[in-house]
């Protein structure tokens, strides 16, 4: 039987191995961001805003390919704790603007050993294997848009 339906075999999916390869990563970033009381979803906005620090939503929902309602609650959470600020552009309405804060910022020192940290202890990719797997990831990703 399985024979016949070879399309729904697990064995056979793309989508498997890309969605078991994400935990993974995300379970070896835990115990980093965990002390700093960091989800890998917010680490992440954390990278965006330490390289731009300054995002409208829309931006950093694209970069991140996250929607709003994922976003919505997890800027709001980062501007309670004092991260970020939130604000309305003075151009247009509907636009917001997410900036980092003092605080925000500092953090960064804090994280900034985490991706050699996950690097050297997680991947078991050759550089050369790395790179390509990074350029055919971005590959499908960019077939998104």
């Amino acid at each position: 039987m399985a024979q016949e339906y070879k399309q729904l075999l697990l064995k056979n999916q793309l989508c498997f191995p890309l969605y078991a390869c994400g935990r993974k990563i995300v379970s070896a970033y835990t115990p980093f961001l965990k002390p700093l009381g960091l989800t890998y979803t917010q680490y992440i906005v954390f990278m965006v805003l330490w390289e731009k620090e300054s995002v409208t939503v829309g931006q950093l929902g694209s970069e991140l390919h996250l929607d709003a309602g994922t976003l919505t609650p997890l800027l709001k959470h980062l501007r309670e704790e004092g991260y970020i600020t939130r604000e309305r552009s003075t151009e247009d309405e509907r636009i917001t603007l997410i900036t980092l804060t003092d605080k925000g910022m500092e953090l960064k020192e804090k994280c900034k050993d985490i991706p050699l940290k996950i690097a050297s202890g997680n991947v078991s990719l050759s550089e050369e294997e790395a790179g390509e797997l990074y350029r055919l990831l971005y590959k499908f990703l960019e077939d998104d848009k």
